[in-house]
């Protein structure tokens, strides 16, 4: 380097042909841009932290509620009764709680796990196991089904709390055009009307009510659904619009509304029972639930019964419990929720089914029939005819408490509707960020409506029948193997417990690695495969379905199932990396969106995986017996 001295009035001092005014501006002009580019980075960090930045519970008792509100539901006072009733009572409860806790508590832990460590609903947790991202789409598919008869379900409850205000409940006195009919009020009342009637009575005034009034049921559906009924389309429109409210702004009003949605249910199911218990042969309805028939846990069909019920009670392969908890705070204590939850959900479905089942014993003792299977035929119906039947034995104002119980039922299934749509809206506003969450929602319930009209109409329970087995069970069944698969064989379980520890400071037993690693997957699949092998053609009432309907549900359940390698298929052909090999071994693993939502959280994650790797790296290198212990129970230690 030549540095040249000159006087004051010469010319300016130079370096390497550059003056030092210069190389002033120059360096000023580097420093100043290396700021704006280390800005720039900043502010990407940022931007992305605020693009994965959703809503959040205003506290962790809203979460709660939430959580109870959609998994003690619908499935618990509707379908549970019905599914014990069909399997033998009392044969059905012990694969039921031997399935709740080798399948349904643990899934329904796995799903808070996920959606709270990646704060994203049932499509984006998909990083986990990019080709698995059919997965979410699929239970997306089965939730739209679940959604829509659920809705058809709530303009009934609506119907019935409107008709209860009548000085007579319209369900609990026979029809001059009915025969073989018996009131469903109480006896002594109807004493002179029952003298009148044939002494083989078959069926009660509220299971003729529902099936000849109410949705005015077609026996054969070859020539068509028919057309739906505008008294129960009004009440489906006023249903869908319940739902919108609930759900417009997200987890705030959903949040608020859950305390209600979750505890008012109890108050009048528990009045309920307790007048149920009362009635006459109502003992033999209860003996006939709790009693086991040990023949009946030989039969596949059983066991697959007891894990969709499980399914749709706690609400598990369908999304909502994903999407609730990636609402959460990253550390929120989701352990003690997932226990509170699954525990009050069985509590509950047991507490429906001695009431139904008391309702059924006094049945039985009215019509004379020593069966209690042979009281009234299964189904949709069974909510609809057995508790109206009880409340119309209720001697001092029946009506208010008819009032109360439907508004009750609906209540339950506004809590189970607002969490499956706000699943689906989440799905649509997770992919579309710059979407308002209102007009998603307006949208979906708008198309949710005209979707439910068809479950309305005289042919509406065949195709409720034709999509809960179709299009909600198999698939639902179907695709909550394949996540349990994606997660916990693929991404694997001691992943699944660093995360746990990471997340919640909180080590895994070896309860829950043996159930997620062995017993919940191979059990799921065993019992699913089997129960395919021996399907047979669904019926309605002891009714086959014309050609058709058999067609169109397994073209329902292809759609749903076929979602999950249309979508694996589509992710390794825009993301190929190499030979097709390579590109499918690659996206069996997580990609880099995978993990926490924000940046800092993510970066220390990484950290302390590096670390576990490393402990587990260690033990391989100990002693076989060694490794296989470290292996077993090192991301359980403190």
């Amino acid at each position: 380097m030549e540095l040249k001295n000159v006087d004051q009035d010469g010319p300016p001092a130079t370096v390497n042909g550059d003056t030092i005014a210069e190389k002033d501006e120059k360096h000023e002009k580097s420093v100043n841009a290396e700021k704006a580019e280390n800005a720039e980075k900043v502010e990407n960090v940022e931007a992305q932290e605020a693009e994965n930045e959703r809503s959040n519970w205003s506290n962790g008792l809203e979460f709660l509620m939430s959580c109870i509100a959609v998994s003690v539901g619908l499935g618990n006072i509707w379908r549970f009764p019905f599914t014990a009733y069909e399997n033998g009572g009392g044969a059905f409860l012990i694969p039921y709680i031997i399935v709740l806790f080798v399948i349904g508590k643990p899934m329904y832990y796995l799903e808070m796990v996920i959606g709270q460590f990646t704060s994203k609903g049932m499509v984006k947790i998909w990083s986990i196991c990019p080709s698995f991202l059919g997965v979410g789409y699929g239970q997306a598919f089965a939730t739209i089904c679940i959604v829509t008869y659920y809705s058809s379900l709530l303009a009934l409850t609506l119907y019935y709390f409107f008709v209860s205000f009548q000085s007579e409940l319209p369900w609990s006195y026979c029809r001059d055009i009915w025969s073989n009919c018996v009131d469903s009020r109480p006896q002594e009342v109807a004493a002179n009307l029952l003298t009148l009637r044939n002494a083989t009575q078959q069926q009660s005034s509220s299971e003729l009510y529902f099936l000849e009034i109410v949705i005015k049921e077609k026996l054969d559906i070859s020539d068509g659904i028919g057309a739906p009924d505008w008294k129960l389309t009004l009440a489906i429109f006023i249903s869908w619009v319940v739902i919108f409210l609930v759900i417009m702004r997200g987890v705030k009003s959903s949040g608020k509304a859950s305390y209600f949605l979750a505890l008012f249910p109890y108050v009048i199911l528990f009045t309920l029972l307790g007048r149920a218990v009362t009635l006459e042969g109502a003992s033999d309805g209860i003996i006939f639930f709790l009693k086991p028939q040990w023949g009946e846990l030989l039969s596949p069909k059983v066991w697959k019964e007891a894990v969709v019920q499980c399914f749709f009670s706690l609400a598990v392969g369908t999304g909502p419990i994903i999407m609730f908890s990636s609402y959460n705070q990253f550390n929120h204590k989701i352990y003690r929720d997932a226990m509170i939850v699954t525990t009050l959900d069985t509590l509950t479905s047991l507490l429906g089914g001695v009431t139904i089942f008391a309702i059924l014993g006094n049945l039985a003792y009215n019509l004379k029939i020593d069966n209690i299977q042979d009281v009234v035929r299964s189904g949709t119906g069974l909510a609809f005819i057995s508790y109206p039947d009880a409340i119309a034995k209720f001697e001092a104002v029946p009506q208010l408490f008819a009032v109360l119980f439907f508004f009750m039922l609906f209540v339950l299934g506004i809590g189970s509707i607002v969490a499956l749509q706000s699943a689906l809206v989440t799905i649509v506003c997770d992919q579309f960020k710059n979407w308002k969450f209102w007009k998603v929602a307006l949208a979906s319930t708008i198309m949710g409506f005209l979707c439910s009209l068809v479950y309305v109409t005289p042919g509406g329970q065949w195709i409720l029948n034709l999509v809960d087995y179709y299009g909600g069970t198999y698939v639902v069944f179907l695709l909550a193997i394949f996540e349990v698969v994606g997660i916990c064989w693929i991404y694997g379980v001691d992943n699944i417990c660093d995360d746990i520890r990471f997340m919640s400071n909180r080590s895994v037993s070896l309860y829950w690695r043996i159930c997620w690693g062995f017993l919940t997957p191979v059990l799921m699949i065993v019992i699913f495969i089997y129960s395919m092998a021996t399907t047979e053609p669904l019926k309605y009432s002891d009714l086959f379905y014309p050609p058709a309907g058999d067609v169109a549900g397994w073209l329902l359940f292809a759609i749903g199932a076929a979602q999950f390698p249309l979508w694996g298929i589509w992710y390794m052909s825009h993301h190929k990396q190499g030979g097709w090999w390579t590109t499918f071994t690659e996206s069996l693993k997580p990609s880099e969106k995978w993990g926490p939502a924000k940046a800092e959280t993510k970066r220390e994650w990484l950290i302390f995986k590096a670390d576990m790797a490393a402990k587990r790296a260690s033990a391989a290198s100990s002693s076989k017996m060694g490794a296989f212990w470290q292996k077993l129970t090192i991301s359980c230690r403190n």
